[in-house]
């Protein structure tokens, strides 16, 4: 591949997203393909040490996210956007600031990504401690049009590795 790109892979919290991200992170390196993994939680700490996870605090902190990743693509990184991105404005951002973009969507119905839960995202929401998770108490708008769903209930992490791998050489 001769363009750096970036992959936004978005979805509710708990629907599979680093875990899909982890395979396509192991299949680009079996192709000789490095991918710089931006995640939220790895950036959160340095960026809010103490998140509130107020709207205030998300517009920000997805806004330098955005930033950070299309530096890295204007100097040759290629990277992965491994972030809930609860609003399509965030990931539209991204599209529009980095021009060779895919959008995975994880889709996951919420009972699963509740059942899921391994961070503890949502037993901390419906214990009072979490007021704003995504799906809950915050709406997560769905992209309108990815460039790939996968669906995470239904399709192995292999699996969804695999074919966003190949959108990538069909695009790249």
């Amino acid at each position: 591949m001769k363009t750096p790109f970036a992959i936004w892979i978005t979805g509710m919290p708990a629907s599979g997203k680093s875990t899909i991200r982890n395979a396509l992170v192991k299949r680009l390196e079996e192709a000789g393909i490095h991918a710089q993994v931006l995640e939220s939680d790895e950036i959160r700490k340095i960026i809010t040490p103490k998140p509130s996870y107020s709207l205030e605090e998300r517009d920000n902190f997805y806004r330098t996210m955005v930033y950070i990743g299309e530096l890295l693509v204007r100097n040759g990184v290629n990277v992965i956007f491994d972030a809930t991105a609860n609003k399509r404005l965030y990931r539209d951002n991204a599209r529009g600031a980095i021009t060779s973009f895919i959008e995975v969507f994880v889709k996951c119905p919420l009972a699963v990504c509740m059942q899921r839960d391994p961070k503890g995202i949502y037993k901390k929401a419906k214990e009072g401690e979490a007021a704003t998770v995504p799906g809950l108490q915050e709406q997560y708008e769905e992209p309108l049009n990815p460039e790939i769903i996968v669906e995470s209930d239904k399709e192995e992490p292999e699996a969804a590795a695999e074919k966003i791998l190949q959108f990538l050489m069909r695009s790249f």
